[in-house]
């Protein structure tokens, strides 16, 4: 497995990192043994960049990492995340970035996952309320305390990035980055490029529909919640969705690759500061994620993908209005 820097400070990951999210939440009942070997056989595999947050579960899923890494804790690169407040419960709080709350997140981040010290710690979503020189001076707190190691935010406008990163060096921005969501190029990656700051992408498979595993809505589990969630996921934009991705087949067919392989390829393609974070819970579909560093595009293939998938063709919009609103800011 290649490796990439994230930003200027040192941080050096895997070029594919892992998703831990849906092994707990969200994406249909989880199975704790089948996603720590997972977890684990993604090290071997070399993909060693690891992505949870305190919000998933919640609190679980760092559970679920911390045991999964316990005997090899230096073999990976550790990213968790603060500010999307949570109960115990499952009920939500609200975004939370006041300082106090960034020093108690991390404490219970740290004892969750067993570790002495996170790799890479995000702000999960910018807080309104709270000045972003405040939260991020609280975070390099942490830093200066040895606790975190480098810092990053999460879904963050050009403005805000810029604004944290004259208080701390900011090494890394998390958003959602896809064939099926290109917004990042318009303001977000030029503003990163210029201050020298690495792109974290989620959802790099466009929540599930870019592994072309799908027929139609009744192949998603009865209690994956993405149905409900996300506007792509409402019946008239899942079947249009569907089209883009079988697009995305016939192109990765012929070049023996999957169309999951084919997708990630292709984002790498976008930038050696780029990292896909493919979430995924079997074994199975990691094997296949790590695959796509071996796919070669070539200039006429990155043609034909980007006619196959015109930029803003993905139907419907990538998250609610009511979640729309915390993010970009």
């Amino acid at each position: 497995m290649d490796r990439r820097n994230l930003g200027n400070e040192g941080l050096v990951v895997s070029a594919l990192g892992l998703g831990c999210m849906g092994m707990s939440e969200f994406y249909g009942t989880g199975d704790e043994e089948e996603s720590v070997a997972t977890i684990q056989r993604a090290v071997e595999l070399g993909v060693t960049f690891l992505d949870t947050a305190d919000m998933y579960g919640p609190f679980t899923n760092e559970r679920l990492v911390g045991k999964a890494i316990v005997d090899r804790r230096d073999e990976v690169v550790l990213a968790t995340k603060f500010g999307n407040e949570r109960r115990e419960d499952g009920s939500r709080v609200g975004i939370n970035g006041r300082p106090e709350y960034v020093r108690r997140a991390c404490d219970a981040s740290l004892e969750r996952l067993g570790v002495e010290s996170i790799d890479l710690y995000y702000q999960h979503r910018v807080d309104p309320e709270v000045p972003i020189e405040e939260t991020v001076g609280a975070m390099s707190e942490l830093v200066e305390a040895g606790k975190v190691r480098y810092l990053g935010l999460s879904e963050a406008a050009p403005e805000t990035i810029r604004r944290a990163h004259a208080v701390h060096p900011m090494s890394a921005l998390q958003s959602e980055y896809s064939l099926f969501t290109r917004d990042p190029e318009d303001e977000v990656l030029p503003t990163l490029r210029e201050l020298g700051i690495g792109f974290v992408a989620y959802s790099p498979l466009g929540r599930g529909f870019l592994t072309g595993a799908w027929k139609s809505m009744d192949d998603l589990p009865e209690d994956d919640t993405r149905a409900g969630r996300f506007p792509r996921f409402s019946e008239e934009n899942f079947r249009r969705n569907l089209e883009l991705a079988d697009r995305v087949r016939e192109i990765a067919t012929e070049k023996d690759a999957t169309p999951g392989q084919l997708a990630l390829a292709w984002l790498l393609n976008q930038g050696d500061d780029i990292v896909p974070i493919p979430g995924t819970k079997r074994r199975k579909y990691l094997e296949e994620n790590a695959g796509a560093t071996n796919v070669v595009l070539t200039g006429e293939d990155l043609r034909r993908i980007e006619e196959a998938v015109p930029r803003g063709s993905a139907a419907g919009e990538r998250y609610s209005e009511q979640q729309m609103r915390s993010v970009n800011r």
